[in-house]
């Protein structure tokens, strides 16, 4: 028997969820099919995000940050205690809590929609059809829709000559596990993931190396951000080493070693745990049947257009496995516009404005291009920059660390980016998100009355010295 859908949802990140709830709000008979097991082998929806991700190495972030602070930080404000101690086993206890609280959710948003879940692994065929197999590759169900959208998310790279025992070498999934703090702990590359797992256990009390194959530290980033992180996590004692190719783990007395090459001369560091954290890849393995007709690239990414269109007719792809940054924002925008385009509206999701978080301790974010794209570009623009330092709040909270830099167009004065390394940026940097979808100018920002005291201070200072006006420093 097959059963026959308006929508079906392969991937319950949050690209599939949120296009599974919003085709349902919509009036389309919708199901998601999602194979995520939990710790303790249950079905849960959410995908990488929820359940091995976004949620549970935040859960860790907050643990560590709060600890930190306890130690470093409260003394300056007169908060003395006992000698502090750390229980690993009650930080993963909470981290699986909110995540299962959270997984859960997504469950009773899926009933109270009338989104039918399917568990199992989907596989698309032809003709919109999708085949559901269970752990050992058996076709349990077929099922039928008008319209099939792919949000199978994405997975961690590995080196193929640095195999995982997810034990002592693991991926970003194992790293989140850690039942104790490794003594010493070698990270395999420093973009995102490395850097915030590598804080979240350097916090607890790791000495923690970071290799990154690239001569230029967070590349992504604007490069004064991105020479500021380097120079705070330094501080933090992260040992980064740049340029540092790892070629192959051995066994040593007192763990593991890896062997890298840095600067043209071999080297090697001793470590107890390695953490492989190279990036991530789509995980579209399976996901499309070759009679399926999708298009996919070398690289397994399903090939879109501009409004998420695959080349097969009424077959759509969302999220990490298509292109645009890896973001779970970005897949529940596309996720939602995709919805609506399936009901016959029109929504659109703009690539060059999705914001970037980076959640260390001094967290980083941006929206936009850096200052070297758009040089590149042939752009003239002025930069007005501006210190938390010289913020009343940011000293009040004992983290007067990081800057605001805000781009603008030189003839226009309309923002092309805005970057910057602070206090609580994350949620900074959604108003220049705002600010930046409505094509405002510097001269907006500089305009609009920011409260006193406020981190977000620090914005409006940054536009006023874009045209050499800001007040609290000199310019």
């Amino acid at each position: 028997m097959t059963d026959s859908f308006d929508v079906l949802v392969i991937g319950a990140g949050p690209g599939g969820y949120v296009a599974a709830i919003r085709c349902a709000q919509l009036g389309l008979n919708t199901a998601c099919i999602d194979n995520q097991i939990n710790h303790k082998g249950e079905p849960a929806l959410g995908g990488t995000c929820l359940n091995v991700g976004c949620i549970p190495s935040k859960a860790l972030l907050e643990s560590t940050e709060q600890y930190h602070k306890l130690i470093h930080s409260f003394p300056a404000h007169g908060i003395k205690t006992a000698e502090a101690s750390v229980d690993v086993a009650i930080m993963q206890k909470r981290k699986e809590s909110i995540v299962e609280g959270l997984t859960s959710g997504i469950a009773q948003l899926f009933k109270a929609n009338n989104v039918t879940a399917v568990h199992g692994f989907g596989r698309l065929t032809m003709d919109n059809t999708v085949n559901v197999l269970d752990e050992s590759g058996k076709i349990t169900r077929t099922l039928m829709a008008r319209h099939i959208i792919l949000a199978p998310g994405s997975m961690p790279s590995h080196l193929p000559n640095i195999p995982f025992d997810h034990e002592f070498v693991v991926d970003s999934t194992g790293a989140l596990n850690f039942e104790k703090v490794p003594g010493r702990l070698g990270v395999i590359g420093a973009g995102v993931i490395g850097l915030e797992l590598g804080s979240v256990w350097s916090r607890l009390g790791s000495e923690v190396t970071l290799l990154e194959a690239l001569d230029d530290f967070l590349a992504l980033a604007d490069h004064q951000i991105a020479s500021e992180a380097k120079r705070q996590f330094a501080k933090q004692g992260m040992n980064i080493r740049l340029g540092a190719k790892v070629s192959k783990l051995s066994k040593s007395k007192g763990g593991l070693k890896i062997h890298f090459t840095e600067k043209g001369k071999e080297s090697s560091i001793e470590v107890d745990r390695v953490i492989v954290a190279i990036g991530r890849r789509p995980a579209t393995e399976g996901v499309v049947s070759a009679d399926s007709g999708v298009s996919v690239d070398e690289r397994d990414f399903i090939l879109v257009d501009d409004e998420c269109r695959t080349n097969v007719p009424n077959v759509w792809a969302i999220g990490d496995a298509v292109r645009g940054p890896m973001l779970a924002h970005k897949s529940s925008e596309e996720g939602m516009a995709v919805a609506e385009r399936i009901a016959g509206g029109k929504l659109h999701v703009d690539l060059g404005i999705v914001p970037w978080v980076i959640y260390t301790s001094p967290e980083i974010a941006w929206v936009g291009q850096t200052e070297k794209e758009v040089k590149e570009a042939g752009t003239d623009i002025r930069v007005g920059s501006f210190p938390f330092a010289a913020t009343g709040r940011a000293r009040a909270m004992e983290e007067p660390v990081g800057f605001v830099k805000m781009i603008a167009d030189a003839g226009t004065d309309q923002l092309l980016g805005i970057h910057m390394i602070g206090p609580h940026v994350s949620e900074l940097v959604n108003e220049c998100v705002l600010a930046m979808e409505y094509q405002a100018s510097s001269e907006d920002l500089a305009r609009t009355i920011h409260a006193h005291p406020s981190l977000s201070e620090a914005i409006h200072e940054a536009a006023l010295a874009v045209d050499k006006r800001a007040i609290h420093r000199a310019n």
